[in-house]
């Protein structure tokens, strides 16, 4: 391997990994919402809350009614 090819090779590498780790799980945005508005966690009304947040959200990042995934290019 070429030394002009290792630079860009390891900046593609840290960019990819800096873009990946600033993506939350679902779960975690459904606990920063409930959170946020002031549940405490463990309390009912958080348990409802969380609930709730995380079913919209897995609706909001759902697939439409019969549309089919496409292959990843990775």
């Amino acid at each position: 391997m070429k030394l002009t090819k290792i630079p860009f090779a390891l900046i593609s590498a840290l960019v990819m990994t800096v873009g990946l780790s600033a993506c939350g799980s679902i779960e975690s945005a459904a606990q920063d919402d409930c959170t946020s508005i002031g549940w405490q966690i463990g309390s009912k009304g958080y348990q409802d809350c969380y609930k709730a947040r995380l079913y919209e959200r897995k609706l909001d990042y759902s697939l439409p009614p019969g549309d089919r995934p496409s292959p990843s290019l990775l």
